[in-house]
Order: C-alpha cells, then sequence, then structure tokens
C-alpha cells in the first residue's frame, strides 16, 4: 500500500483544510532505530514510510479505530497507526515530522478530555504491542505498552505478584503509570510510577527523525523521573514499561452499600479520619452516589475478620449491606470491572487533593450536589491516601508531587447510550455546568489536581498538576524534545533558557 502524501490525506478526510501543523518541524529525512544519546540537533533522516497497521478515513474500520472511550469527544485524524513494534513507532513519529504533521500519542483510549486523538493528524496508537516478560526470580516485569491495567493484574496474578494499577481495567497501564496511577494497592504499594523502573521511550531525534531510548535509574535517570508522574505523549512514545513488583497471593476484598444518602455526614466523616491511617496493606475507595453510598476495600493478604476489624469505625455507622470475598487479586481485579459497553458514552470529570479533613460544610455540599446530580451515573468519588506507602519517593525520584494528601477525589458524570453520537445531547451542558459548580463549591477544601483527570479551564494547571517539579520537568523537555513535537492542550512546555 503506498504513503498517501499530505495532500492525498489532507482530502480524504471531511475535515480536510486547515490541518494542525506543530511548530519547529522541517520536511527531510527517516527513521532510524537507535538506542544511544539525543542525537546531533542538525541531523536529518531519510524519508520514513508508515508501517504497522494503518487506518486511514477510507479504511473500513476508521469509525471504531477513531473513537475514544470517551464519546463526548469525537476527531478525525489523518491517519491512524496501530504500532506491531517499536520500529513502527519509530517510523510513524518521523513520519510526522517530515510531513509537519500534528501527532497525538494512544494507549488505552481514556484520554478523559480526548487529548490521545486529534484532526487531521495521525495518531500512533500502542495498544497492540502487548508483550510480557515476567521474571520471579528478580521481580519484575517487562511489558509492552497496549496493555491495559486489567491484562496487567491478570498476567501478574498467574504468578501471586502484583504492583499498582488504577481501578478501571479498560484503562491502558501506559497512561495511567505515566501520570501517577493509584489503586487499591497504593497506600502498600505506592504509587504505579513508584513501581515503574524503566522504559523503552522513541523520542524526537535531529532535525527531523526519530530514535530509540532505554531509560532507567542509571541511563537517562532525569527522564525516567520526568515519566514517573508527567503524564502520558509529554516527552516521547512509551512503547515498553520495566516494574519491580511485589509477592500477593491473596487479598480480602469488601463492599458495604448504605441506602440512600442520610448516612452520609457520619460515614464520610469517619472514613476519611480513619481509612487513610489505617494499617497500609488496607486501600478504600468511597463512592456517593444520587441514591446509595458505596464503600469499596481491599485488604492484602488479609482475612474477612481483619477487614471487617479495621473497617469497623465506618461499617457501624446505619445498616450497611456488606460483602466480602477472598481470593486472588488477579480474580478479584476482574470481578469488579464493569464491560464499557454498560457504561455510559459520555463524561466529566474534576480531579482534586484533599491535604485536612472536609469540614460539615463540604460534606454537606457533596450530598446537595448529589441530590440534584444530571444522571443516575453521577458520583462523588474518593480513593484514600494518607500514611500509605505511596509518601515515600522511589529510588531516583518521581514527578508526581501529591504524596501528602489525605484524599484524592472527583465529582463525575456519565450520561448518554455508547455508538448513539447525539444521545442525551441536552444533558451535556446541565452535566457539565454540574461539574464546574460542584467543583467550585469544594474550592476552598481541596489542593491541587491529578494530571490523569485533567481540568480544562483550571487556573495555575501547571502548579496543580506537578507543584514544585513543573520547573524541572520543563528543563527536562527542552532536553529531550527542544522543538515541542510532543504537545497538547496542557502538555509541559520546553524551557526556554
Amino acid at each position: 500500500m503506498r504513503d498517501l502524501s499530505r495532500r492525498d490525506l489532507l482530502k480524504a478526510t471531511a475535515v480536510g483544510a486547515g490541518a494542525v501543523a506543530l511548530p519547529g518541524m522541517m520536511v527531510g529525512g527517516s527513521s532510524a532505530f537507535a538506542t544511544d544519546g539525543p542525537g546531533p540537533s542538525g541531523a536529518t533522516y531519510p524519508p520514513a514510510k508508515l508501517t504497522g497497521r494503518i487506518v486511514r478515513p477510507q479504511s473500513p474500520d476508521y469509525a471504531e479505530a477513531s473513537l475514544g472511550w470517551d464519546e463526548l469527544f469525537v476527531r478525525y485524524p489523518l491517519v491512524i497507526v496501530f504500532a506491531q513494534e517499536t520500529q513502527d513507532v519509530v517510523n510513524a513519529l518521523t513520519w510526522a515530522r517530515q510531513h509537519d504533521v500534528a501527532l497525538r500519542v494512544r494507549s488505552g483510549r481514556h484520554s478523559l478530555e480526548g487529548w490521545s486523538n486529534v484532526d487531521n493528524g495521525i495518531v500512533i496508537d500502542v495498544s497492540e504491542l502487548k508483550d510480557v516478560h515476567i521474571d520471579t526470580a528478580t521481580r519484575t516485569a517487562k511489558v509492552g505498552a497496549g496493555l491495559n491495567q486489567l491484562e496487567a493484574v491478570t498476567a501478574l496474578g498467574e504468578y501471586d505478584l502484583a504492583a499498582t494499577t488504577g481501578t478501571e481495567g479498560t484503562v491502558g497501564l501506559s497512561g495511567a503509570t505515566l501520570g501517577g496511577g493509584f489503586g487499591f494497592l497504593t497506600r502498600y504499594l505506592g504509587m504505579a510510577c513508584d513501581n515503574l523502573i524503566g522504559a523503552e521511550i522513541v523520542v524526537a531525534s535531529g532535525v527531523n527523525g526519530a530514535k530509540v531510548l532505554e531509560v532507567d535509574p542509571w541511563n537517562h535517570p532525569d527522564l525516567l523521573w520526568a515519566l514517573r508522574g508527567a503524564g502520558n505523549g509529554n516527552f516521547g512514545i512509551v512503547t515498553s514499561l520495566t516494574y519491580k513488583v511485589a509477592p500477593l497471593k491473596s487479598v480480602a476484598y469488601l463492599q458495604a452499600t448504605w441506602s440512600g444518602l442520610d448516612d452520609l455526614h457520619g460515614v464520610f466523616d469517619t472514613w476519611q479520619r480513619t481509612a487513610p491511617f489505617t494499617d497500609p496493606r488496607l486501600g478504600s475507595q468511597l463512592e456517593v452516589h444520587p441514591t446509595e453510598i458505596l464503600l469499596f476495600a481491599v485488604l492484602a493478604e488479609g482475612s474477612e475478620t481483619e477487614a471487617r476489624r479495621l473497617l469497623e469505625p465506618i461499617l457501624s455507622i446505619g445498616k450497611p449491606e456488606v460483602t466480602v470475598q477472598i481470593g486472588g487479586w488477579g480474580e478479584t481485579y476482574a470481578g469488579f470491572q464493569i464491560p464499557n459497553d454498560e457504561e455510559p458514552a459520555k463524561w466529566k470529570f474534576f480531579s482534586q487533593f484533599t491535604r485536612e479533613p472536609f469540614p460539615t460544610k463540604a460534606i454537606s455540599a457533596i450530598r446537595e450536589f448529589m441530590e440534584n446530580a444530571p444522571s443516575p451515573d453521577s458520583n462523588f468519588f474518593t480513593q484514600a491516601f494518607g500514611s500509605g506507602a505511596q509518601r515515600q519517593e522511589p529510588f531516583g525520584g518521581a514527578a508526581f508531587p501529591h504524596r501528602d494528601a489525605l484524599f484524592y477525589s472527583e465529582p463525575g458524570a456519565g450520561w448518554g447510550t455508547r455508538g448513539e453520537p447525539d444521545s442525551d445531547d441536552a444533558v451535556t451542558p446541565i452535566a457539565q455546568t454540574w461539574i464546574a459548580e460542584f467543583s467550585q463549591a469544594l474550592r476552598p477544601y481541596v489542593d491541587g489536581a491529578y494530571v490523569n483527570v485533567p481540568n480544562i479551564g483550571m487556573a495555575e494547571w501547571e502548579k496543580a498538576y506537578w507543584g514544585h517539579n513543573f520547573t524541572r520537568l520543563r528543563k527536562i523537555k527542552a532536553k529531550y524534545d527542544p522543538h515541542n513535537v510532543f504537545q497538547y492542550e496542557q502538555s509541559v512546555p520546553p524551557a526556554t533558557s
């Protein structure tokens, strides 16, 4: 199949004219599979050709290939490259630079503002890079960047091993880790990015090329530091990740449900004052829905009796319905997943961290907003941090800054039917307004934001995501991506001096 010229590609898509071009690009040269340091800034490469599984606007599977998890955002890329090996990524990045085409990096399609896709540009998708190599002797795992979290948990679970991941199985492991990554094992094993000890990454090289870097604590340690929390697609395209993993044979998984919201003040206040400070083997999430309160907890290497004892201060409030399962982490994780097709199509969230317990006024605001939620699938989600392992940075440090948080939280709203683009469109402005007003009501009680759940329109978002680490991130960006090839709406810009 011949490579289409940029002009051909523009003609092939309905949104053709007005393609976005990245600044600082020059047309010229090719791909190179090299693993040494950054090449000469003036180096040029021979012409590149796209390889891998190529999807273009005229392809029969284009609509499916271009759709993200959050169907609120619909983009029309010129071409999507599903990499089958690292060389495909090198070729695609080189091709994008040589044709002055905007590019985005994609793994699990869960970019919550649609930033892993782009109109009139190239999407470099690593979701089909799914190799897994587990070394039980050294307790390390090298995995392709295409694994989602369920696949990673399942693969490790077969060896009674684990590393921290987020809760949602269909989320890409790479994207979640590179933004920080937290879930039920955070207080026990640290952040997902803390478990990251190496990566293979394709970076821009020279005037118009690309190359591969092997990153670990001794090779490009500054880049490893940045990859531990800066977010996906800021410095290059990660094609594999190496984790330290820990033994985990079984967990106790507890779920408690309170009908209605009458017990909210007692449940929430007790949870925020106990769950972040209990045994670090216990990770928990509290979710407030319009008609019920849910508590989810995982106790690593624990029993039902122990889990109930640790959570007794919360479970003693009201009359919750409580269930407990004992099993391997892999099977337990798979058991609480909700299939994508059973979820709403469109979503909106707002992320925030908390360092002091919410006062009564804040909890009352949560109840008021949830009682006036725009859809049945709206919720207020929390994740306990506190005194757990996430407070300690890994060897070499990490860009993720929110280690002293008491808990993380986000209001979220879901609506619409998957596969029906215009479904519940009337709800969209109502949900967006509700999220904005909800987050504003909690502003006095929260601090910071999570780069994996970006906040559109937020003032000083750089400080909210990365705090004092932002200055160093800009310097590392200038070193590895001085031309700002990898950019999106809230990406890290290179330092100018």
